[in-house]
């Protein structure tokens, strides 16, 4: 288990969330020396994976949805830094995530999905149509226990180059490690690179546009865009380098639409359908955000797809986009395959459910953690279980408890 000392205090914490462009197309990444580059860096023919290291275990990786701080999210922020005893006291985040710390620190990879930008110290900060946090943000997501974030969405330049480079710093500077959006051509080049188990796991990124926004001139690798040819050939180089589980985040689908559109359906047959030389996928696991609401897993070519998560942070108020506080938590366990050394494969697919409670004051909670809560009012215990109800619905629309999905509770 990762982080086992997080985990004993995260322990007793357990308890028991943005606006954007329709995705009406899938623009490709326009073509640059890069891209072709990637595109060329296929393996050889017959080319076997990665050697399995000594020692190889299964792992558990667990992501969440899209995290949109809205000014009312910030203002809580800045309620509960009164007093917090942080070296930075303007902002504190790390309350409104304690009730899913347990289990972001619980598992040994965890992923969440940084959709906006940070603005400048002090502020000003802002919501729709373009988002400005503060910075503190990054620090809560470290202590909840996030090892790497997708940083690719329709607003990833709501503050232009300079609030790109503002977030990325800022995750660097507390450890998190970040793919979708770059600071320089070398970078995009590269996935987020983690560990578990003795396994090296690539993280690859992209969105299907920024909000009209252009590219930053002269910088066209700061955004990755979607383009089938490059993910394809970014999860083989990513394999040749030595990974042994690719995973994809991706920032695809019709905001408020619970079933996907036939965009996402078409990109994660042929992503999914994909092979190396040696036969086996070139993406074992595709996790998507963008589309605020809950989205159904389905295993398709036998990889594991979530549509989407739904915004794991968020607050929509109007009835008809409440739907917009609830998401799910995907959590994978991979084992060494026995078939083929060097590879992971997904040996339980689980799901969770997460709901952005509005209340005083506002806290993000594991729903279907609700039932085991004894100290829970048997209002919230009700509302909660019909969060978690209507959560599961989406999930399995597309049939993937019969797949072998498992709605976990802890």
């Amino acid at each position: 288990m990762k982080k086992t000392a997080k985990i004993a205090a995260a322990a007793a914490a357990l308890a028991v969330a943005g606006g954007g462009a329709l995705y009406a197309a899938l623009p490709t990444a326009h073509p640059t020396a890069t891209t072709d580059q990637r595109l060329a860096a296929k393996q050889k023919p017959g080319k076997e994976s990665p050697t399995a290291p000594a020692g190889a275990r299964p792992f558990t990786l667990l992501a969440t949805g899209d995290t949109i701080p809205y000014p009312s999210i910030i203002q809580q922020a800045a309620d509960d830094a009164k007093g917090s005893g942080s070296a930075d006291q303007s902002h504190d985040f790390r309350k409104i995530l304690a009730g899913v710390k347990p289990l972001v620190a619980a598992a040994d990879l965890a992923i969440c999905h940084h959709e906006i930008p940070y603005g400048r110290p002090g502020g000003p900060y802002t919501g729709y149509p373009a988002f400005k946090a503060p910075h503190q943000l990054a620090d809560a997501l470290k202590d909840a226990g996030y090892d790497s974030c997708s940083t690719g969405s329709n607003h990833t330049l709501d503050d232009g180059y300079d609030g790109l480079v503002r977030t990325l710093d800022h995750l660097d500077r507390v450890g998190l490690k970040h793919v979708g959006s770059a600071r320089s051509a070398d970078e995009a080049k590269a996935p987020a690179v983690l560990s578990a188990g003795g396994a090296k796991v690539a993280q690859l990124d992209y969105t299907y546009g920024t909000n009209g926004i252009p590219l930053p001139s002269g910088k066209p690798w700061s955004v990755n865009l979607i383009d089938q040819n490059r993910i394809i050939a970014d999860a083989r180089a990513a394999r040749a380098a030595g990974a042994h589980v690719v995973v994809l985040s991706v920032h695809w689908g019709t905001e408020w639409q619970t079933a996907p559109d036939q965009q996402q359906r078409d990109l994660a047959q042929a992503l999914t359908a994909s092979r190396g030389p040696d036969g086996l996928p070139d993406i074992d696991l595709i996790i998507g955000t963008h589309n605020h609401v809950p989205q159904p897993y389905e295993k398709i070519n036998g990889t594991w797809v979530v549509f989407g998560m739904g915004d794991q942070i968020a607050s929509f108020y109007e009835t008809e986009k409440l739907r917009g506080n609830m998401s799910s938590i995907p959590r994978f366990t991979f084992t060494p395959s026995s078939a083929h050394p060097g590879r992971w494969e997904v040996s339980k697919a689980e799901y969770l459910t997460s709901f952005s409670d509005r209340g005083a004051p506002f806290r993000v909670v594991c729903t279907s953690c609700a039932a085991g809560d004894g100290g829970l009012g048997s209002a919230k215990r009700t509302e909660y279980a019909a969060v978690d109800k209507q959560v599961t619905e989406a999930v399995l629309s597309r049939g993937a408890d019969k797949q072998g999905l498992v709605h976990a509770t802890r």
